[in-house]
């Protein structure tokens, strides 16, 4: 096996409203890579690429009958970061409701838990696992 930091995780979602959660997306720290939009219907976003900032990312789309992941409101992410209350704390004011509070874990680090506006399950820590 290679170098352990080579390797990165991506994350695979499909959303309901994809440009609302655009915006949730950026407004908690994701910078868009690629958006690929449907010609005859631009609303519909038919592939994503948005990079996490610690690493890794997440690919996503618009839910339609021919989408490859259908998980709306159905999935769980860990989100690494140096600043887990900055982070929360956007999330929050950008529509999430708060599953968790942020608090200091016995196992190392600070985290808490939204959901999204869609209903995805969103932690954010400082642990990082290794």
């Amino acid at each position: 096996m290679s170098n352990a930091a080579e390797i990165k995780l991506w994350h695979t979602m499909s959303f309901r409203d994809a440009d609302a959660m655009i915006a949730w997306l950026g407004a908690i720290g994701f910078v868009e890579h690629a958006t690929y939009r449907d010609e005859a219907d631009p609303s519909v976003v038919v592939h994503a690429e948005w990079l996490w900032p610690g690493g890794g990312g997440i690919m996503f789309g618009s839910e339609r009958a021919d989408g490859a992941v259908t998980n709306v409101g159905g999935s769980a992410a860990y989100l690494v970061t140096d600043d887990p209350d900055t982070v929360f704390q956007r999330a929050v004011d950008a529509g999430a409701t708060v599953l968790r509070e942020l608090v200091d874990q016995d196992y190392g680090g600070r985290g808490g838990s939204v959901t999204d506006p869609e209903g995805n399950h969103w932690s954010f820590g400082s642990y990082q696992p290794s």
